[in-house]
């Protein structure tokens, strides 16, 4: 069977991302990071959907970004704002961009796929409903492709194309939700909210997000909420 490599956050993206590598029929092997975040409890979150699609391995990284600092989520001292959709979607930056994080955690990806022997990376970075992060954007990705052939052996030596796959870079967080739903996905499992409370505070900016997409599917939220 097919090899992937899955960044499995255990957020909603993340978890639709590894549900559609599911449905194409590749053998899975996520890869999620504890990096000091804030949210550490996604983590939690992406251990039982590693479980719930009972993978052979789930592998998680220890790198502390809060050691660099600089955002919302790795920084204690930065508060994290409650959400604007509307400043979203002018593609501002917040301070809960993390820096660097998606290059690393795709360079680490990388690594992986090459030792295990996967020729797919999926990752659920998305370029409409998001939070005008630099590093989801498709011109990251594309730039991120050129080094993965010819900074590894697979690429350089080996003729092996390992290939990033962004399943959701053009869809809405509804379409997302109605993705998720549709390939039964355990979304019951997932975790969004930065500021990593038992529930969700329903006012960041990735919970109101959220709530956008599933009130637009049409779609009840399985996860529970302080302020709803």
């Amino acid at each position: 069977m097919k090899k992937a490599v899955v960044l499995l956050s255990g957020g909603l993206d993340s978890t639709t991302c590894m549900a559609v590598a599911k449905e194409q029929g590749y053998e899975l092997y996520p890869i999620s990071f504890n990096y000091h975040q804030r949210h550490s409890i996604e983590l939690e979150g992406a251990k039982k959907i590693a479980q719930f699609y009972n993978v052979k391995k789930h592998l998680i990284i220890e790198t502390n970004m809060d050691q660099i600092g600089g955002s919302a989520l790795t920084d204690e001292a930065i508060e994290v704002p409650d959400g604007d959709v509307e400043k979203a979607a002018h593609n501002e930056i917040p301070v809960t961009y993390v820096p660097a994080r998606n290059l690393t955690f795709l360079s680490y990806a990388l690594g992986y796929a090459e030792v295990i022997g996967a020729d797919h990376i999926f990752i659920g970075v998305n370029a409409v409903d998001y939070s005008g992060y630099p590093d989801c954007r498709p011109e990251f990705i594309e730039k991120f492709q050129a080094i993965a052939d010819y900074a590894t052996k697979a690429g350089a030596a080996d003729g092996r194309h390992i290939r990033i796959e962004t399943p959701l870079q053009n869809l809405s967080k509804k379409e997302i939700v109605q993705l998720g739903s549709k390939l039964g996905a355990p979304l019951q499992f997932t975790h969004s909210c930065y500021k990593g409370g038992a529930k969700a505070c329903g006012v960041c900016d990735s919970c109101k997000l959220r709530l956008q997409g599933f009130a637009e599917a049409g779609v009840v939220d399985p996860v529970e909420y302080e302020n709803m």
